[in-house]
């Protein structure tokens, strides 16, 4: 077996499940191109071409995958042949919408659910010969991969560990004078040396470039004086990703520094401790988002408190007002609320966490506490 895959038990089941799914949404069955929907159900790395390539996976029946002849090998790491998976394979001059229809079960015109990343060149003529309409797979498939299985926690766990050891050297490569992207490519270098396959994202924002939650790297040098912003992640084998955050601080911070960053360390706590099944998504923002506001901090609160994780580094549940969404035990998602002064500086404690069957793991164990980084 790949260690880019699960176990194909594993998949075995999320095809049982899926397929469960949607006859309960009275489907015909699910139309998945390649994309992380294809890559959660059979461990497929396909990548979307001009040529369909798709798994057929009706509400009765046995699933087929659609694949160009000249694509056969792209399932060679997958999940499908322990499967059993049926494959029909075509060449150019057949039509590989009429073997997706062909796969399903009943006439026209069906009703089908396609992946969200299904590209408008093969959604177009599926849908004509349908004759309907898709509608997207997000809701069939929105609770199986919100909640996470065994295997899929043991990843996260993984991961986080792995991109723990990378913030324990950032403050190593913070030195006055280097600049951020200086110091994001010490960082991308780590991430990869630390059992990642990649490099997602790399965040240094230093000084006022920390109160811009989505800055990257630039060619600004540190100072001492500057508060610092590392958001860093990747996907760890097979696909599960990190993403942490943490405030590090270039030698004793300003007082008033510290006592904004204390208060956001304590709403990043309280917004842990409100993470138990039942609670609602909105219910964990309003607690960060309480704590701040106390002090004066709510409109230096720009973002929501956090974002589901898996093999999308953002994915559902979003932990924002207005989503009533109860909590479930498996669910895994970011607690990270920030702080952000514009032409100042900002501030963010970003963990991931996993709903319990009584409260939250955290899969991030470094300190939260402004890390502080003497100057030479």
């Amino acid at each position: 077996m790949s260690q880019d895959r699960f176990d194909t038990e594993v998949y075995a089941r999320r095809l049982r499940a899926a397929a469960a799914a949607a006859a309960d949404a009275g489907l015909a069955g699910l139309v998945i191109t390649p994309g992380y929907d294809l890559r959660y159900l059979v461990g497929s790395r396909a990548q979307t071409f001009e040529r369909l390539t798709a798994l057929v996976l009706p509400a009765t029946g046995d699933p087929t995958v659609v694949v160009p002849r000249l694509e056969l090998a792209s399932l060679k790491d997958s999940a499908v042949t322990e499967l059993g998976v049926a494959v029909r394979d075509w060449v150019d001059g057949d039509d590989p919408y009429r073997l997706v229809v062909e796969a399903l079960p009943g006439d026209g015109p069906l009703a089908v659910a396609v992946t969200d990343s299904m590209p408008a060149l093969h959604l177009l003529p599926l849908a004509e010969v349908l004759g309907a309409v898709p509608v997207l797979a997000t809701d069939v498939l929105r609770n199986l991969r919100m909640v996470k299985d065994p295997a899929e926690i043991d990843a996260l766990r993984k991961a986080g560990a792995a991109i723990d050891r990378v913030h324990e050297r950032v403050p190593q490569f913070l030195r006055p004078g280097r600049t951020e992207a200086d110091v994001a490519a010490d960082i991308a270098e780590a991430i990869v040396a630390e059992g990642h396959s990649e490099v997602a994202f790399i965040i240094v924002g230093s000084g006022p470039h920390g109160a811009d939650p989505h800055h990257e790297c630039s060619d600004r040098e540190l100072r001492a004086g500057d508060i610092v912003v590392v958001d860093i992640g990747g996907p760890y084998d097979p696909g599960y990703n990190s993403d942490s955050t943490r405030t590090y601080s270039i030698g004793e911070p300003d007082p008033e520094v510290a006592r904004r960053y204390a208060v956001l360390q304590r709403a990043q706590r309280v917004a842990v401790d409100m993470v138990r099944p039942g609670v609602t998504a909105e219910q964990v923002d309003a607690a960060a988002r309480d704590v701040l506001a106390a002090e004066g901090l709510a409109e230096a609160f720009v973002h929501r408190t956090g974002h589901g994780i898996g093999l999308s580094v953002h994915e559902e549940p979003y932990i924002v007002a207005g989503n009533s969404l109860p909590l479930q035990e498996g669910m895994a998602f970011s607690v990270e609320p920030g702080i952000y002064f514009p032409g100042q500086w900002g501030a963010r404690i970003e963990d991931i966490v996993i709903v319990t069957g009584d409260g939250a793991e955290p899969v991030n164990h470094r300190p939260h506490e402004l890390v502080v980084v003497p100057v030479p």
